[in-house]
């Protein structure tokens, strides 16, 4: 149909009939010119696979005729084609109604040129199903507008589907317009204004960006340490002391290989430059050797670690979960002790000190130098110790037998904070 226009379009269409339809004033030669050029217009609009199939094919109406037999032809396989392509065509998301439109219009009229023909409310209904699952509540609205007596008309839907699109396209291009041109008011006034620092005074960054406060805060976390309170009074005092846990060596399933800050753990040295590894808070730490390092168990026993990285700048010594599944190892958790096993031989073991799975046990030695301490010098003195912190020294004096722990104020407006 489209190739009959395009030949009426350029005065070709005159070969379209029989040649003894010819006009009585056109000679023999005129029509075989007229004929030929019609014939090489539409050979020239067909494809190469198409043209194949017609290429013995020696004047217009005689090529037509076998393009109709070829996909006009109301045979079972173009049929079974067609329906196909019309039940399952489905719209994309974010795709153009329109073309979506004139692809479902093109295959029904394809259809319907071989002689299947669709009511309007069965094309209504399967171009409602060939929308997108964003539409489903377009769909919905549609559906239920409808009476019972009534049926869907196809203009209608078309007509409700073109203008939510529309309307959709018009919301996109307000919100864009509108955040566009926020950003640009934003940019402006900031631009304009002189931004100053609370902490330090200067202009150019706010108090958040303070260099010098990041310093500040970063020298604190690094002079941080655990004291233990000691004094000359002349009251009774309760002496505690613990042993320090960072000697001993931590399970971590994040770490991504053995490493320690010490440099005499090592019984076999390799000095370089390993790269850097990045902590939690990002900062880069030299990795400067890598060796074996063996470490004591609590029966007694060593168990030597391999390719254990030399980090100078860690606070604790690190054994990696991955790097021992990578040896072959299988490490097991329990709620207050683990061990590495290989195979049949356990390798190590040790207990849950806190929330660490250590190597070494960390005990607590606390001694009483008088049963009637001050515990409430003492909450004070531990740097404010919960009311359980002070249970847990009770259970490790027999002679120390009540905690008389009084309302605290302090610790009350710090926990508001």
């Amino acid at each position: 149909m489209q190739m009959e226009d395009y030949l009426y379009q350029k005065d070709l269409y005159t070969p379209l009939s029989e040649k003894v339809n010819k006009p009585s004033s056109m000679i023999d030669v005129e029509w075989d010119l007229l004929d030929r050029k019609a014939l090489g217009m539409i050979w020239l609009c067909l494809a190469s696979s198409v043209l194949f199939n017609v290429s013995k094919e020696k004047t217009t109406k005689d090529l037509m005729d076998a393009l109709g037999k070829l996909y006009e032809k109301p045979s079972a396989s173009n049929k079974i084609f067609l329906m196909k392509k019309l039940f399952n065509m489905k719209m994309s998301e974010n795709s153009s109604v329109a073309d979506h439109l004139n692809d479902f219009n093109m295959v029904v009229n394809m259809l319907a040129s071989v002689t299947i023909e669709f009511d309007e409310e069965v094309r209504a209904l399967l171009i409602l199903c060939s929308l997108p699952e964003s539409w489903n509540s377009l769909v919905m609205a549609v559906s239920n507008s409808v009476p019972a007596n009534s049926k869907l008309k196809f203009e209608d839907v078309v007509g409700v589907i073109l203008r939510n699109a529309l309307t959709v396209e018009t919301r996109g291009r307000q919100k864009n317009r509108g955040n566009h041109g926020k950003s640009k008011d934003w940019a402006r006034s900031k631009s304009k204004s002189k931004i100053v620092c609370w902490n330090c005074g200067k202009s150019g960054h706010a108090k958040k960006d303070c260099w010098e406060l990041r310093d500040k805060k970063k020298q604190q976390e690094e002079n941080k340490e655990e004291n233990v309170a000691s004094g000359n009074v002349c009251q009774d005092a309760l002496i505690l002391s613990l042993h320090n846990i960072t000697e001993s060596w931590v399970l971590d399933s994040g770490a991504s290989f053995h490493a320690t800050p010490h440099r005499h753990y090592f019984v076999d040295y390799v000095q370089g430059d390993f790269g850097h590894v990045f902590l939690g808070d990002d900062e880069p730490c030299s990795i400067v050797g890598k060796g074996s390092v063996q470490v004591k168990m609590q029966n007694g026993n060593t168990w030597l670690l391999k390719d254990v990285r030399h980090v100078p700048t860690l606070r604790r010594n690190l054994i990696s979960v991955g790097q021992l599944g990578s040896d072959g190892c299988t490490v097991i958790f329990t709620a207050d002790s683990w061990k590495v096993t290989k195979g049949a031989l356990v390798v190590a073991r040790g207990k849950k000190v806190g929330t660490l799975y250590l190597s070494t046990d960390s005990t607590n030695d606390c001694n009483l130098v008088a049963s009637d301490a001050d515990t409430t010098l003492w909450h004070y003195r531990l740097g404010h110790m919960s009311h359980k912190g002070m249970d847990i020294i009770k259970k490790n004096f027999p002679g120390y037998t009540e905690i008389g722990l009084d309302f605290c104020e302090n610790c009350i407006y710090g926990k508001q904070k």
